[in-house]
């Protein structure tokens, strides 16, 4: 008589999560080469030891990355990159390296090149990017290759990877990764341009209302049956 109930309740907990997503869609729309997320759920058949009947619930089972390219901005700053293909920068963190497509980099006071966070960008043997000081100039090729009028001082870490969903973020822009990194063979690197973040305002908007009309559903379903089950219980109540 309650399975209804039960139901309701884990639809709700799997709307509230989804809407979750969505607002941290929203929230970096303007975060530079940020992916938007899905909320993904599968059907859990409950335990008929503990129930009377068969029940189908709903829980999270995961996300999943939208992997459309973000567009590419024109900044015109030397230190800013962008990524057109597969591939991520690797960023040096307390955890090792992970990895990243927000290129909007620049120099600490050791001239070393960092990301928005201060985290060192790593270069192709996984170490520090260090500019020298009296260079005039920084000029990036399509390899990631690094040169100042002194000549090529390093090279940035272009990684490319074979599943791109196993990649996990980790928040500001991060994803940590058990794969074994690869190097960039369909990547280009763009300097003085900026990928922006592929989620589409008008989708997560149409999303987010979706979700909040499908969750008032089932509130209105939840709240129809609680009153249902009230009326028959005081008939009952009436009749003995």
């Amino acid at each position: 008589m309650e399975n209804s109930l039960y139901v309701g309740l884990s639809g709700q907990v799997a709307l509230e999560s989804k809407m979750a997503v969505i607002a941290n869609n929203v929230a970096n729309m303007a975060t530079p080469g940020y992916k938007g997320q899905n909320a993904v759920f599968k059907e859990y058949i409950s335990d008929q030891r503990r129930m009377k009947e068969d029940v189908s619930l709903v829980y999270d089972y995961g996300q999943y990355q939208m992997t459309d390219p973000g567009p590419i901005k024109v900044t015109g700053n030397s230190l800013d990159v962008a990524l057109v293909g597969p591939g991520f920068f690797g960023i040096q963190t307390p955890e090792g390296t992970q990895y990243t497509r927000a290129g909007n980099f620049s120099l600490n006071a050791l001239g070393q090149l960092v990301n928005a966070r201060g985290a060192l960008v790593a270069n192709a043997g996984g170490g520090v990017i260090t500019i020298p000081s009296d260079a005039k100039y920084v000029s990036i090729d399509q390899t990631g290759a690094i040169y100042t009028d002194q000549g090529q001082v390093d090279k940035l870490m272009v990684s490319e990877f074979a599943n791109y969903q196993k990649l996990d973020p980790q928040g500001n822009g991060l994803y940590k990764t058990d794969e074994a990194a690869k190097p960039a063979t369909e990547t280009k690197v763009l300097q003085g341009k900026l990928e922006g973040s592929n989620v589409s305002p008008v989708v997560e908007m149409t999303r987010m209302i979706d979700v909040s009309r499908e969750y008032q559903a089932v509130q209105n379903m939840m709240q129809n049956e609680h009153e249902r089950m009230r009326t028959m219980i005081q008939r009952m109540s009436r009749s003995s």
